[in-house]
């Protein structure tokens, strides 16, 4: 079972460490929000030169605020740093709250606007020169891209269906958060399969991001959930794909149970299309040595699985 982790770290030192530990113990991949260390690609590049083999990916770097040629040479500065394949680029136009209050700017259009974003940077990761004049970004690309030397896959957080069809046409594929097997299989693995089929792509990748829990009381681990994604709540993204799935609230769409039920849960997101599962697990407890128990836990079955292919 293809398994990777949210990744992060107080310090790069600590994401390095993080990183290595990961590898070490099976894990596939690891996924980083774009505030990790105030910008993920530096720790991210210095992470991939002290691993070998772990994919290290965004989940998801913000398309408003960085112009597409600007941030395909970022991420090509970091791949080229990391010195090895296994950089991913996860791309997202976030939400309304946050690019429109957080960053002041206009939300107008996300979907034509993430079109034009993506089909831009896809074509400068293939190194294919960009003469586009679109309605949200226009890019002249002759001689102002840094020539990449590792490859970097594209994946788009995508959760709507035009999302899935942009992903399907010029992405290789999703990296979700939030949407559950149910999701998966009736939602977001059809559209996303048929589009990609119609244009020529390879089957798409399928990262399925979820709160984790291994534990005994359900209501316990569903509270611990609950009291770490309060955020969620106001992003209509969010919560369409939870709806979608048959929940009403982020412990709705999370792994929960004993080591068992969790096994089988995860197994339905691979049966239902999900090709690798990025889990974010969740500590439980009122007290430091009751948290750390109950995510040790966590780990030692994702572990498990993760090595067991």
């Amino acid at each position: 079972m293809r398994i990777g982790l949210t990744g992060g770290g107080s310090s790069v030192d600590k994401i390095v460490q993080q990183a290595q530990q990961a590898e070490a113990d099976g894990f596939t991949s690891l996924w980083y929000a774009s505030s990790v260390a105030g910008d993920p690609l530096v720790a991210m590049a210095i992470a991939g030169r002290a691993t070998t083999t772990i994919e290290l990916g965004t989940a998801v770097l913000q398309t408003y605020p960085c112009h597409p040629l600007l941030q395909a040479n970022r991420v090509v500065a970091a791949a080229n740093a990391m010195g090895r394949p296994g950089f991913t680029l996860g791309l997202g136009p976030s939400h309304e709250p946050v690019v429109r209050d957080v960053l002041g700017l206009s939300y107008d259009h996300p979907g034509r606007n993430t079109e034009e974003y993506l089909r831009i940077v896809s074509d400068l990761l293939n190194g294919v020169d960009v003469d586009f004049d679109g309605t949200d970004w226009t890019t002249h690309s002759a001689g102002r891209m840094v020539p990449l030397e590792q490859p970097v896959s594209v994946l788009l957080s995508a959760l709507s269906p035009r999302m899935l069809r942009i992903a399907g046409e010029f992405a290789d594929g999703v990296v979700l958060w939030m949407a559950s097997a149910t999701a998966i299989g009736s939602r977001i693995a059809p559209v996303l399969s048929k589009v990609a089929s119609a244009h020529g792509r390879p089957a798409p990748r399928i990262v399925a991001g979820l709160p984790v829990v291994v534990h005994d009381d359900v209501d316990e681990a569903r509270a611990a959930v609950a009291a770490t994604s309060s955020a969620y709540a106001g992003m209509e993204n969010y919560r369409r794909i939870i709806l979608a799935g048959g929940g009403a609230t982020a412990a709705d769409a999370a792994i929960t149970g004993d080591e068992p039920s969790v096994h089988r849960q995860l197994t339905a997101l691979l049966d239902a299309g999900a090709t690798d599962v990025w889990a974010q697990p969740v500590p439980v407890g009122g007290s430091r040595g009751e948290r750390t128990s109950s995510l040790q836990r966590t780990l030692a079955l994702l572990r498990d699985l993760a090595r067991d292919g």
